[in-house]
């Protein structure tokens, strides 16, 4: 293999690890063994592989900035920490790069199609590369008009359309709502409610769709009771007081975002029901605030952080072909969630 052109898959090849270990090791995220590290760290220096010497190749042929577009509805609240947690991660990916982050939001439902809005934004400025988050990672209009510029693209937790069209990293939403439907009947519970995210956020939807797998793998074939909300505080309080309407019987509320269930646990609170005895809540990505609200939240720690670093680097790899880099999610139980009360009389 030339040292010219190794690439991230090379060295994952030379050292029998997956192309996500390497790319842990690059960038020095913990939980990788030792005498793994060391394997991925010879086999990038016998074949000569650099993302620094890949982000210069590609800088020069266009501008030194890199530009992450994230969905934004100027009528509706923003999501308290995934986007701020977007741009951290992405920020520390440009800054060891040497590259400018700017950040531009788009509303996908505005007036204006998100993919017309791109163009008009890439006549003006000439990014060395676009990363894009939910629901836009999957908006094969906009994905297209990139492809099209001729500027390279990174989705991030793009569903199987996205993923088909330009390199995605992201976790296994499937995998991550069974996560958490397995913790809650494991504790006992057979009664369910969930606040599903958004229908045009592919990822969302398989966090649900994965719920319902575990809940059928245990013999449950009744649905449980849904709501839909918008990732926002406001939609989680709206859900949980229709909950509280209409399904008295549900004891376990499983949310598709920490703000939702973060609402949702306002509105039991505000009737007076105490979490977890009168009814567990379960949420979603990990963020700050589940650790500090009332009783501390039990949710998904998905890398929001990570996931926007690494997309950084896939921008500079030199086979710019579609795929997918599935990254770990982790199950983080807390106080917001136990086995349900005996004595619950609703």
């Amino acid at each position: 293999m030339s040292r010219r052109n190794s690439t991230i898959d090379d060295v994952a090849k030379a050292a029998r690890v997956a192309r996500v270990t390497v790319s842990r090791v690059l960038n020095n995220v913990q939980n990788v063994r030792p005498e793994t590290r060391e394997r991925v760290r010879r086999a990038v220096e016998e074949l000569g592989y650099s993302v620094n010497r890949q982000a210069r190749a590609l800088a020069s042929g266009s501008g030194t900035q890199i530009m992450l577009i994230h969905a934004h509805n100027p009528e509706r609240e923003p999501n308290s920490f995934y986007n701020a947690g977007l741009e951290l991660g992405a920020l520390r990916a440009c800054s060891s790069l040497g590259f400018d982050l700017v950040t531009r939001a788009i509303d996908p439902a505005g007036e204006q199609q998100p993919s017309r809005l791109l163009a008009a934004i890439l006549e003006h400025e000439s990014p060395a590369g676009i990363i894009v988050s939910p629901p836009m990672s999957d908006d094969f209009d906009l994905l297209a008009c990139a492809q099209r510029v001729g500027v390279r693209m990174v989705a991030i937790s793009a569903g199987e359309r996205g993923r088909s069209i330009v390199p995605a990293v992201g976790i296994d939403d499937r995998a991550a709502g069974r996560t958490i439907g397995d913790h809650l009947l494991a504790l006992g519970h057979r009664r369910f409610g969930f606040v599903k995210g958004p229908p045009d956020h592919q990822s969302a939807g398989l966090r649900y769709d994965g719920f319902l797998d575990a809940l059928r793998a245990a013999g449950i074939d009744h649905e449980p009771w849904t709501a839909t909300g918008d990732f926002t505080f406001h939609s989680g309080v709206e859900a949980a007081e229709r909950l509280l309407r209409e399904q008295g019987s549900v004891t376990a509320l499983a949310c598709a975002n920490d703000d939702m269930a973060a609402g949702a646990m306002l509105a039991l609170h505000r009737a007076g029901l105490e979490i977890p005895s009168a009814m567990s809540v379960a949420g979603f990505d990990d963020t700050p605030m589940s650790e500090v609200i009332w009783p501390p939240l039990t949710t998904v720690r998905q890398p929001i952080k990570f996931l926007a670093e690494r997309a950084v680097h896939l921008l500079f790899e030199i086979d710019p072909a579609p795929h997918y880099e599935c990254v770990e999610h982790e199950l983080i139980v807390r106080e917001s969630t136990a086995a349900p009360n005996p004595f619950r009389t609703a």
